[in-house]
């Protein structure tokens, strides 16, 4: 029958024509990075600096609902307009009770009055983003010599945090690096991470990756020491560069 045979090979060809187009389409960057996607999350930042401001606009932006968070949360209108209509801001208790994820991005010497009032919450969360860096000019030398004496930024943080998932990241690379960086044409830039936890590491890796970076695991949080500026993770590498550095850090 000329007309059945002529609709079948319209079917064929039809058929072979869309797989094409749908293999075409999952082989490009922006469906690889769907497939990457996480489930979304309600993400808290404790701190609603520049540095938070960033992370939480760029996860708002993905789909995640996102709450900023400072002492004067009505101070930070023009962020969350900014950020989307997934941002809102509260205090800092109400964005801890809020996220399933908690990026801490303040001057380090709050960290350990953040572990006073709210250490037990957080060790409940799947995942809490270290993204603070004791700095001498900001935090005094003094009180810089003492984190580092005592294993640096990384081991301080979990030995503030008892029981967290903690995860550092984001650390080396300046907030204004952080925008124009995400979901970035060509190779992705790097985001060195350490943590301890595998789950942990596991989320913040996808997490990472959604926000279109490439994480690199530079191992535990002994190594969290190496995540700040200064020292030669700081900075915009690649992922290849920061395994190069990592493999010779000690």
């Amino acid at each position: 029958m000329p007309n059945a045979v002529s609709l079948d090979r319209r079917d064929f060809f039809g058929l072979a024509l869309g797989g094409l187009v749908l293999g075409l389409a999952a082989a490009s960057p922006r469906a690889a990075r769907a497939q990457a996607s996480v489930a979304k999350l309600k993400i808290a930042t404790i701190g609603a600096g520049r540095e938070g401001g960033a992370l939480g606009t760029l996860f708002a932006k993905e789909g995640h609902p996102v709450m900023f968070s400072s002492r004067n949360p009505d101070q930070l209108k023009d962020l969350v307009a900014s950020a989307g209509p997934n941002a809102k801001a509260g205090t800092v208790a109400e964005a801890v009770a809020f996220g399933d994820v908690v990026v801490i991005a303040v001057p380090y010497t709050a960290m350990e009055q953040i572990a006073k009032d709210y250490g037990a919450q957080l060790a409940t969360k799947q995942l809490v983003f270290d993204v603070s860096n004791p700095i001498p000019r900001r935090d005094g030398e003094d009180f810089v010599k003492k984190i580092n004496d005592a294993g640096g930024a990384g081991i301080a943080s979990v030995k503030m945090l008892p029981g967290a998932h903690v995860v550092r990241a984001f650390n080396a690379i300046g907030s204004a690096g952080l925008a124009k960086a995400a979901h970035r044409t060509g190779e992705p830039l790097g985001v060195p991470i350490t943590g301890d936890d595998p789950k942990a590491v596991e989320l913040a890796s996808a997490l990472i990756k959604e926000l279109g970076f490439e994480p690199v695991l530079i191992g535990g949080s002994a190594k969290g020491k190496y995540l700040v500026p200064g020292t030669p993770l700081g900075g915009e590498h690649t992922p290849a560069e920061l395994r190069t550095i990592a493999a010779g850090l000690s």
